[in-house]
């Protein structure tokens, strides 16, 4: 698959099933990240790659945000629930904001860039025939999840990236008219701005 057609036809793939992604698809997709814009060269990120036994820790980890969040009051089924999270897929990459101090890339411009870090990751998974997820939530903003992750107070997390094989068929979406998203500026007197 050519990139501008990766581009065109990603889509967000809920259902995953393994095996996880091999060696050279997750050497693609990690390339494909570190080749986001990057302001200053600060390589605002890191990743965590979680699979295996590390997914069921980190589900664990889940239920115990989830019975403190609840103060305690919270029911088997919706704790094993929360615990069942990270199993929905057979590889989760959690996609850490790493702020640097700089003069002239404000968090904002950080934040965005790991964004596109993440973005890249997932046109590279379509592009090998993978389905990728990107979620996160009230666990991705949640302090035990922060500190379970080993994350610093200067870090945040972007995204659970869930990858695996798609269960089924890609969904369909709606294709979209570029000309309801883009015009010209300045517009031109007495003409539609749309171009």
């Amino acid at each position: 698959m050519d990139a501008l057609e990766a581009l065109h036809q990603r889509v967000s793939v809920p259902r995953l099933v393994g095996p996880a992604p091999t060696a050279v698809q997750r050497e693609a997709m990690y390339r494909a990240a570190l080749r986001a814009p990057d302001h200053a060269y600060l390589r605002p990120w890191r990743f965590l790659v979680i699979e295996g036994e590390g997914l069921e820790a980190l589900g664990e980890l889940f239920g115990r945000a989830a019975l403190v969040q609840a103060d305690g009051d919270l029911s088997a089924d919706v704790l094993a629930r929360y615990q069942g999270l990270p199993l929905r897929a057979p590889l989760l990459i959690v996609a850490i904001c790493s702020h640097s101090e700089h003069p002239k890339v404000p968090p904002i411009e950080q934040d965005m860039a790991c964004a596109a870090a993440v973005s890249n990751m997932l046109v590279a998974a379509h592009a090998q025939g993978l389905g990728c997820v990107w979620r996160t939530g009230d666990l991705a903003y949640d302090p035990l999840i922060r500190e379970g992750l080993g994350l610093s107070s200067h870090e945040t997390i972007a995204a659970f990236l869930y990858v695996g094989h798609p269960a089924g068929e890609l969904k369909r979406v709606p294709e979209l008219d570029p000309q309801d998203f883009f015009a010209k500026w300045p517009p031109v007197q007495g003409s539609a701005t749309r171009t």
